[in-house]
């Protein structure tokens, strides 16, 4: 059998298109940390080590019988000038790339997975990778559907909700990508926010 998680967790990848709250549990992660403009080589770069290991774990743990469907690209977002978002000033931003993982994954076998696809592939950004698990517990999340440019209004309606329910920031603004935007009209790209809250 393959397990897909993203089906499993239809609570986190699948929410409402009106702002409401949701526990997430602890998470393993592949990330990449970068900064400035993600339209620039460096994230890039992350995405690529992050799909080519990503996928090297997926057909090696299918040949012990253990199948999982690669699970969507993911970033966590902050700057340290939060106005940096408001005002699109990218040069600012910091991040870091992401794909959920089994919680079979250990540090073993992705020392393997790497030294795998560094065989296949040159990739840059491979000396920055890393497993790691992220706890983020209490979130406010929606789903927003159109450009990752049009986000701000979602972005703001989150906000107030927080505002409105005595919620304050406990962590990185969270996006999680369900759209290929290769293969979907930007209308149609669907990008789940998050944002951990106390």
């Amino acid at each position: 059998m393959t397990t897909d998680l993203k089906k499993e967790q239809k609570d986190l990848y699948a929410p409402p298109r009106e702002p409401s709250m949701v526990d997430v549990p602890p998470t393993r992660f592949l990330m990449i940390d970068g900064q400035g403009d993600p339209n620039e080589i460096d994230f890039a770069r992350a995405i690529e080590t992050l799909y080519s290991v990503a996928y090297t774990l997926k057909f090696s743990m299918k040949a012990q019988g253990a199948d999982f469907t690669v699970m969507p690209l993911e970033a966590l977002w902050w700057a340290g000038n939060p106005e940096a978002f408001l005002k699109h000033d990218m040069s600012e931003w910091q991040w870091t790339a992401m794909i959920h993982q089994p919680d079979t994954v250990n540090t073993e076998m992705l020392t393997d997975a790497k030294a795998a696809a560094a065989k296949k592939k040159d990739l840059p950004a491979l000396g920055l990778l890393r497993l790691e698990t992220l706890a983020e517990g209490r979130c406010v999340h929606m789903m927003h559907i159109g450009p990752y440019d049009t986000e701000a209004p979602n972005i703001e309606r989150m906000h107030d909700f927080m505002r409105a329910h005595g919620l304050d920031f406990a962590g990185k603004h969270h996006e999680i990508y369900l759209s290929d935007p290769r293969r979907t009209a930007p209308e149609k790209m669907k990008t789940v926010l998050r944002q951990p809250v106390r």
